[in-house]
């Protein structure tokens, strides 16, 4: 039995439903911890950006072809809105576990609408403030809770597709596969 004040104390984390051409994703998003990040997310999510994107690449860890990422893109024909400020995993307390989705980036602050999901533990991609360079890694926003083995697919398709990136070269899916929709749920 729950206390009247209990409903009140968590506030339900929105859900969003990746549909993709090899299945859906459902991803739970860390709105209050990480509310810059999400808000965005879920701007192109509303505005139906993300309809007739892709997943178009799918990066695998050297010598364990099953750990990796993937990454998503909204229809090219979507302009992006403005970069947003990065949230870091220090800021958050967020990390890169196995399911993670977080805003792919250049430098710090460049974040607009590429995502990924993590197959696997990714802890470099975590920020790691004591390293040289940029030490800020990536801003997790959420987790898959539904739809892993699609992730997984998606990794293990063919990765022959051209790309302009030297450090890219043979993670380029090809096809990509089509991201036909995503809703909040």
């Amino acid at each position: 039995m729950t206390t009247p004040g209990a409903s009140l104390a968590a506030p339900r984390k929105p859900l969003v439903v990746i549909d993709t051409g090899r299945g859906a994703i459902v991803v739970e998003l860390e709105a209050q911890r990480a509310p810059i990040t999400s808000t965005n997310f879920l701007r192109y999510v509303d505005s139906r950006a993300y309809d007739g994107g892709s997943f178009f690449r799918a990066a695998r860890t050297p010598g364990a072809p099953r750990d990796g990422t993937i990454v998503g893109a909204p229809n090219p024909k979507i302009h992006p809105y403005p970069p947003i400020r990065h949230e870091s995993t220090t800021m958050t307390g967020l990390r890169h576990t196995t399911g993670t989705i977080s805003l792919g980036r250049f430098d710090p602050g460049t974040a607009t609408n590429n995502f990924f999901i993590c197959t696997a533990p990714q802890p470099y991609l975590d920020a790691h403030p004591g390293a040289p360079g940029d030490n800020l890694g990536f801003a997790a926003f959420g987790q898959v809770v539904k739809g892993m083995a699609v992730v997984r697919k998606i990794l293990s398709l063919p990765t022959n597709g051209k790309s302009e990136f030297a450090d890219q070269r043979g993670q380029w899916l090809s096809p990509p596969v089509p991201i036909r929709s995503m809703r909040r749920a």
